[in-house]
Parts: structure tokens; sequence; C-alpha cells
């Protein structure tokens, strides 16, 4: 299990490499949700997700000769733009293996950073040929199965503890669970009363497949959020939320693009649906926990264009 300590190490390691981005109370969404909200926005993150927090922490902790090698990821988005953005920083060669559903505008970045991408035809090619990468002498700095990674990403949880005030409920999104395995450690050392709950996207339900099977299974990836889509979690993520988390909800793309939606005209903030799964998922632990929740979300990035948000706002009669 990550500690407190491992995640306190990353805080000063990655610090410097990511922005401690705003903590504040949304009144949009307080008046949407009927309970005070607070938002965790990172979305407002250089690389536009929390994940460039992991990739810092592990590249930074790299060996000379690992960072030689070069360092090879899979992504379905935003883990490929972390990786790509924060190796080019720190002079480091990266491949970055995308499946074809990730976003044109992530591939786009990652390519214009420096790195090297291979599109493969889904997700589970991905990881396949991620591991042949590794095979011939490149550095994995997986999106999730690491515990450095989890580390950095767990202070996005030490500083919403930090930051927030009063909370009784925080939601975070889950793919691989590398992020809700990271807030969950920090928030149950530093705010041990809150509970944690976990959001995933039908069609990509890994997570929920694992708990429902008492450990990670391989599961059918259908869903359009591409960001969430881990074709498995973890022994590693899951043992973390099995101990650490409330409930892994599970919420349809549609609403999860009404949720992107909702963010944009009552909290002002441009998300992906991989966030805007939050907000159908809050009203559902609020029917559970009643009126004096005091909730916390974690909007985890941003990376989603127009042409995008339109897109899905056709497909599903949103507008």
């Amino acid at each position: 299990m990550i500690e407190i300590a491992d995640i306190e190490t990353a805080a000063e390691r990655i610090a410097g490499h990511v922005v401690r981005t705003p903590t504040v109370p949304s009144p949009g969404l307080s008046a949407l949700l009927g309970v005070p909200v607070t938002a965790k926005l990172e979305l407002l993150q250089h690389t536009g997700s929390f994940k460039v927090r992991g990739a810092a922490a592990k590249l930074l902790a790299l060996s000379e000769s690992e960072r030689a090698a070069g360092v090879v990821a899979v992504s379905g988005g935003n883990h490929g733009i972390a990786l790509a953005v924060t190796a080019a920083a720190l002079d480091v060669k990266a491949t970055v293996v995308m499946p074809r559903s990730a976003p044109v505008r992530a591939v786009e970045i990652a390519q214009a950073s420096g790195a090297t991408v291979r599109v493969t035809d889904d997700m589970a090619g991905a990881f396949a040929l991620t591991t042949e990468l590794r095979e011939e002498g490149l550095t994995l700095v997986h999106p999730f199965d690491d515990p450095v990674v989890i580390a950095g990403q767990g202070t996005v949880g030490l500083e919403f503890a930090e930051d927030a005030g009063e909370l009784t409920d925080v939601l975070v999104s889950i793919g691989g669970g590398g992020l809700i395995a990271g807030v969950a450690a920090a928030l149950r050392a530093r705010r041990p009363g809150v509970r944690v709950w976990g959001v995933e996207t039908e069609g990509a339900q890994a997570m929920s497949e694992a708990l429902a099977a008492g450990g990670p299974v391989p599961v059918a990836l259908s869903s359009i959020v591409s960001t969430l889509s881990a074709p498995a979690v973890s022994q590693l993520t899951y043992g973390h939320v099995a101990e650490l988390v409330t409930e892994v909800l599970v919420v349809p793309d549609r609403e999860a693009v009404q949720g992107s939606l909702d963010l944009a005209d009552h909290a002002k903030v441009w998300a992906e649906p991989a966030a805007g799964c939050l907000l159908p998922a809050a009203r559902r632990v609020l029917e559970r926990v009643g009126e004096d929740a005091r909730l916390g979300l974690v909007v985890c990035g941003g990376n989603a264009t127009t042409t995008d948000m339109m897109a899905w706002t056709d497909h599903f009669s949103l507008r």
C-alpha cells in the first residue's frame, strides 16, 4: 500500500514541474446539486490533466541508465500527453503507444512535444505493443501499475486535503485506478473521516469488474471515454480501491457527456467526459448519504476539443 510518506516524497520531487492547481468552492455546482461542492481543478495542469504528476514523479526517479534507454508508455490520451511533455522538458526520448480511439489532439500534442507515437487498433493492442517495446530495452512508465506513479497522483489528494474546507465525500474518476488509489491513500491519512467514491463509465468498468470478481480481470471496452478505458486494473490499484474506497459507481456515456456540458454551464470549466461522469455519480452519492453532504470533485482533465464535444452531443441527442 502507498503510504502518506511516499506521497509527500513525490510532492517534493515534482515541485516546480507541475501546477498546484486551484481547489475552489463552486457556487454553480453547489446550486445545481443542492449541497456545498468544492472542485479540484486538475484540468488546469499545463498538460490538461493530473497525469503529469505521476509521469513527472516516475521520470525524476529513474536512474541515468533508465533515462538514457528512453521511455515508453501506453495511453488513452492524457498519460501520453503528460509523458511526452515531461520527457521533452527533461531531455528524455519518449515513445507513446495509443489506441486508434485516442483523441486526435492527444496524438498531435505528443508528437509536437517530440515523442514517437505508435497507434494500434485498440487498447489491448496498445498494451501488447508496449510490452514488446519494453522487452526491446525501453523503460516503462506505466499509467497506473507503479507505486511511484500512484504516489505522484496522490499529490492531488494531498493538496485537496490541505486546501479544501470541510468535506464529507470525494468523487474520483477511475480508468486504471492510479488516481483514485493515490487520492484515497492521501485522504485516508490526512482526512480519515472522508468517504471516497470511484466513478467509471459503462464499457470501461475495469475496477467494478475487478471488485465483483475479487481481483483484476480483463474487460471488453466500448465506452467513448478513451481516457478511462483500461483493459484491466492492476493488483496494486485494485488493492487500494478494495480497502480504501466506499464504492465504485458506473454511469452511462451519455450521462458523462451531459456532465461535461453541465460543468461548462454551471462551473464554467471545460472538462472532458472522464470528469463529466462525476456529476451524475454525485447525484447518486447524495441519494445515499443525504443532504448534509459536502462534496469534493476531482476534475481530472480537460483534453477534449470543441469538435469532440459537438460530436458526442449530437450522437446522444443532447441539444
